[in-house]
């Protein structure tokens, strides 16, 4: 294969992917001199990938399959453009040799491994035989070509429960099932099968050994065309959920220098079984003594801000430049470790309901600066929408510090001084990790955050007279504020009264419960506020996004948020939400009950688990909604009679719709 095709300096790339990992190849790109090229869908017209580009390019309506994994449509955009190289990014195409080679095949510049590499590692099952004859250590497994139901079974039962099922070629998680009996094999072959088509176009599953309590362990390598090939350290992504990591860190607590070389070491000899091209990971499992090759992935990982933090390498860079046909600029010796950084994926969810998406505009967007060691890559903005039809990662903040406790210190930080609004985020969870006494002593397993949840996902604590301070606060600010665009308006100094002093009443509640009064005093003189008996000075001083509140002198810095009667408080005691009640009355509230089996967000129906007419037991599995490329199954709410179904599979519904009628039992 003539090599000036596969690798050349080129000035026009286009970035064949969306949000944070779009944003980030562009940043770089253009610092390098380059003029960028984003893609987009339907319902990304107004991204933030799309105006950060120089140019951007409408592939089609929303659903992936129609835009971002439509290999003919971007081609077409390159040439539309004048593209002369593109970079995948990471999910979509990014590890598929059939659009590697169709960039090629197009005069087009493929920014990661040849279509042939692609195929030898980026299919686990590809890759565990070459690394079998490599003689790297491997979990026992099934990774063959014959992908029918009672081969697959066979397979699981020599191998012997509990055992992972999971996609040939994926990641993040989707496509992947932990079986622990053989009733369970066939259900969730077919649900990981149709999983892994909807995210990656490919259903082959390879079958391995559940390794029980393992640690995650994965070496950053790159090489390039003239033979080089170099290992980055390790990270370890052992916090995990649902086999989607959460936490990432660098380099890992748990391996001592030797460890370290001998890991880093298998790695680059995995990768050289195939003169591997590009930026790459070799991810390995571990029970704790031992660790087992268990895949290749042929791309950028998420999770690569923590290896550029701990080597000073810009890794994006380094791609483009091995693009380029360039050698690496250091040597393996070169490459120095340098302190430890870790990093946290915002997602839109909400981990109270069982980490369900979470979609809508976000209406507020506060993240602090990026100084002091902290890294924030983000693909969305203020004003931005989340849509159903993509991953829900917003953002990941990164922390870097001499010691790996500084640095969870950090991004913990970073953590709390973080104010997003207008849907839910899983920011309050990621604080409650990176604070759990087991994570900081690295006591951890992959299975550590689901053992967990109950206390990682505790409600907010009731607001107290702080918070209730805060609220009143909160809203005078508000107030204010709009009285300071009325140039002539006597409001504009707060506390202004014709005469005397004035008394003005407030309520609150959290959610449904009792109110809370609180009494303000104001006028000529000091304002105070009065709870129950308590007394006390109140002043305020505004700030950007917030205020500083002194109650009987002691001053609290207070984060907020006022729409209308609701109320968003983050004060040194955590997150509040609050709503004022209207002191003219007239409030009304729709309800809908728990007990309607509705569609949590838009999303298509996938399969339909039960009949009309079954007798149900409560928790039993009625139909299965993709959502986000996830699949969220929807169940009896009690035990009862399916009355009726109101969908069919390939349907897509909105957030909210009845989908199903079951009848209690009794009735």
């Amino acid at each position: 294969m003539d090599r000036s095709k596969l690798y050349r300096r080129f000035r026009t790339l286009l970035i064949a992917n969306r949000g944070e990992i779009a944003c980030r190849v562009i940043r770089t790109a253009r610092a390098m001199g380059l003029r960028t090229v984003a893609v987009y869908s339907e319902a990304d017209r107004d991204a933030m990938h799309v105006a950060l580009a120089d140019e951007a390019v409408l592939l089609g309506p929303a659903r992936a399959r129609d835009s971002y994994l439509n290999v003919e449509r971007l081609i077409e955009a390159a040439r539309k453009t004048g593209a002369e190289a593109v970079h995948p990014g990471y999910g979509f195409l990014s590890e598929n040799a059939e659009f590697a080679r169709a960039c090629f095949d197009a005069g087009l510049v493929f920014v990661g491994p040849t279509a042939g590499m692609m195929t030898a590692m980026g299919s686990k099952s590809g890759s565990k035989e070459l690394m079998e004859k490599a003689g790297v250590p491997l979990v026992p497994g099934y990774h063959g070509e014959a992908q029918d139901e009672a081969t697959l079974s066979k397979a699981a039962d020599k191998i012997g429960f509990p055992i992972l099922v999971k996609a040939s070629a994926g990641g993040g998680g989707r496509g992947m099932r932990i079986v622990r009996s053989a009733d369970e094999l066939a259900p969730a072959i077919v649900s990981a099968k149709r999983e892994a088509k909807a995210a990656f176009g490919d259903d082959r599953m390879l079958i391995e050994k559940y390794v029980d309590n393992p640690r995650h362990i994965e070496v950053q390598i790159i090489g390039d065309s003239h033979g080089n090939l170099l290992s980055l350290f390790e990270r370890e992504c052992t916090l995990q959920r649902r086999h989607q990591k959460v936490i990432e860190e660098a380099p890992s607590p748990t391996l001592n220098p030797a460890q370290r070389e001998a890991v880093c070491a298998a790695a680059r000899k995995a990768a050289g079984a195939v003169n591997y091209v590009g930026a790459g990971t070799i991810e390995f499992v571990s029970d704790g003594k031992d660790v087992f090759f268990i895949e290749m992935n042929t791309r950028l990982q998420v999770e690569h801000p923590v290896t550029e933090l701990i080597s000073g390498v810009d890794l994006v860079e380094w791609q483009l430049r091995v693009a380029f046909g360039e050698a690496l600029p250091l040597r393996q010796d070169e490459i120095k470790l340098n302190g430890h950084a870790v990093e946290a994926r915002v997602y839109a969810e909400n981990p109270t309901k069982n980490f369900m998406p979470s979609v809508g505009r976000i209406s507020t967007w506060r993240l602090p600066a990026e100084t002091g060691g902290l890294r924030i890559d983000a693909g969305y903005r203020e004003g931005d929408s989340v849509s159903p039809y993509y991953d829900a990662m917003l953002a990941k903040m990164i922390a870097w510090a001499p010691t790996r406790d500084v640095a969870i210190e950090r991004l913990n930080r970073g953590l709390e001084e973080s104010d997003v609004r207008g849907i839910v985020t899983n920011i309050p969870f990621l604080s409650a990790l990176m604070t759990h006494p087991k994570v900081r002593t690295n006591a951890i397993d992959t299975g550590f955050i689901e053992r967990e949840l109950a206390v990682l996902t505790q409600a907010a604590p009731a607001p107290g007279e702080l918070e209730l301070c805060a609220a009143v606060a909160a809203i005078i600010s508000d107030e204010r504020q709009a009285a300071q665009a009325e140039a002539n308006s006597p409001w504009r100094t707060f506390g202004w009264q014709p005469v005397g002093r004035r008394q003005r009443s407030f309520a609150f509640r959290v959610g449904h419960g009792p109110e809370q009064k609180i009494v303000l005093n104001y006028g000529s003189g000091p304002s105070t506020l009065i709870i129950g008996e308590r007394e006390l000075a109140f002043a305020i001083a505004l700030r950007d996004g917030g205020f500083d509140l002194t109650l009987d002198g002691v001053k609290s810095s207070v984060a907020a948020v006022v729409a209308g009667h609701e109320l968003y408080l983050r004060t040194r005691n955590g997150r509040f939400d609050l709503h004022w009640v209207d002191p003219f009355g007239g409030e009304s509230e729709e309800h809908i009950g728990e007990d309607k089996i509705a569609a949590p967000l838009p999303g298509t129906v996938v399969a339909v688990l039960a009949e009309e007419g079954a007798k149900l037991e409560k928790g039993a599995p009625i139909l299965t909604l993709e959502v986000m490329k996830m699949e969220q199954t929807l169940r009896a709410p009690y035990a009862g009679v399916l009355k009726s179904i109101k969908c069919k599979v390939g349907d897509i519904v909105q957030e909210g719709v009845e989908l199903a009628v079951v009848e209690p039992a009794g009735e």
